[in-house]
């Protein structure tokens, strides 16, 4: 991990200090937005886990009190210098609200969909491993919407035993199938992610119209 002055941070930009986004190395979600000076970033570097800096508080080590700390995996300034990502492993919700994310737990289930997306994508290309179990399936139409109707029917089946555990596994195995059925057909999970928001955004605005008459 670089020191402070290799990271050549502009912290004069920011009357001392410079933006931190914090990013959940895991997922790709980001969690929260903060500020950090000079003292911050060779604590957070120090210790290997992130420290900010406010107005109101002063100098604080993120969960030091609720034990929601970050561990600081890896950290890199934008190219002006004014901003630094931080990539890190939270041990408990990053927001005060208890979410996971400052910007809503809904984050997170769209990076899930989208590293999903991104892998099954991956195993489509030539270099893609061999004996990929994505690969096969993408290669083979008929083994491919098998397991789509097997998959369906299994969960089908736990939700009609109202076996909860069961039904998430099941539900989890389905998502998958279908981000390969989707990929070889030539969208993804992301499309559909995009489908469902932007009808649920036309609801949002239908609301708001007055009725007729």
């Amino acid at each position: 991990m670089p020191n402070v002055d290799e990271l050549a941070l502009e912290f004069a930009k920011g009357n001392g200090r410079v933006i931190v986004v914090a990013q959940d190395a895991a997922s790709g979600a980001v969690l929260m937005v903060a500020h950090a000076d000079r003292d911050a970033v060779e604590r957070s570097i120090a210790s290997g886990e992130m420290h900010y800096v406010s107005r109101t508080r002063g100098l604080w080590h993120k969960g030091a009190t609720s034990g929601n700390t970050q561990r600081v995996i890896a950290l890199a300034r934008d190219c002006d210098g004014d901003a630094l990502l931080a990539r890190v492993v939270p041990a408990g919700p990053a927001c005060h609200t208890g979410a996971k994310s400052c910007f809503g737990d809904a984050a997170f289930d769209a990076e899930a969909f989208g590293a999903l997306s991104s892998v099954v994508r991956a195993r489509g290309i030539r270099s893609a491993p061999v004996g990929s179990y994505t690969a096969t399936l993408l290669g083979d139409r008929n083994r491919r919407l098998k397991k789509l109707g097997e998959e369906a029917a299994e969960l089908i089946a736990a939700c009609a035993d109202g076996d909860a555990a069961r039904a998430a596994d099941e539900a989890a195995d389905l998502i998958y199938h279908v981000a390969v059925a989707l990929q070889a057909a030539g969208s993804s999970l992301d499309a559909a992610r995009g489908i469902l928001a932007g009808r649920r955004q036309n609801k949002a605005v239908s609301r708001q119209l007055p009725a007729d008459g």
